[in-house]
């Protein structure tokens, strides 16, 4: 199984919609037997909270499952766990060095790095944009999960 998961500041807007979409991606490629998908948060302030509410609406508009997605810390194990763990922007690439020890770490990924883009996916809960956000996510979801059939030969 391959395990891949998306992590933001609180894991209740971007890496919860990354999820969601990524785990849509991945159920309509028929690969479910194949890639795992989570997501988690760098700090603590939303541990066990549902998504932001502009996420749920996103989900819903573009009829993707929020299902069982609940505000996660990143854990050090999750390095040992997890083969892809994307971060949503440089801050939280930073945070995750420092949570798991692993700085520079290839498997250690800025989501936009894969696209043209190559820039942060903006935080909602301060922008309010969910749209561009979902534009966003959805191009590096993308971008990734082509990234990992070529790497993992799917």
């Amino acid at each position: 199984m391959i395990n891949v998961i998306f992590v933001c500041l609180g894991n209740i807007c971007r890496s919860p919609m990354a999820e969601a979409l990524f785990r849509d991606l991945v159920k309509k490629e028929k690969l479910t037997n194949k890639i795992a998908v989570d997501s988690a948060a760098t700090s603590s302030w939303q541990i066990g909270f549902p998504p932001h509410e502009g996420t749920l609406d996103i989900l819903k508009k573009y009829n993707i499952s929020s299902a069982g997605l609940v505000g996660r810390k990143l854990k050090k194990e999750d390095f040992w766990k997890f083969d892809y763990i994307i971060g949503m922007d440089e801050s939280n690439i930073k945070n995750i060095y420092r949570i798991t020890g692993k700085p520079n770490h290839p498997k250690i990924i800025r989501l936009l790095n894969l696209t043209k883009n190559k820039k942060d996916v903006p935080d909602p809960f301060y922008t309010g944009d969910f749209d561009e956000t979902y534009r966003l996510v959805s191009a590096g979801c993308r971008a990734l999960l082509k990234k990992i059939r070529s790497e993992q030969n799917l």
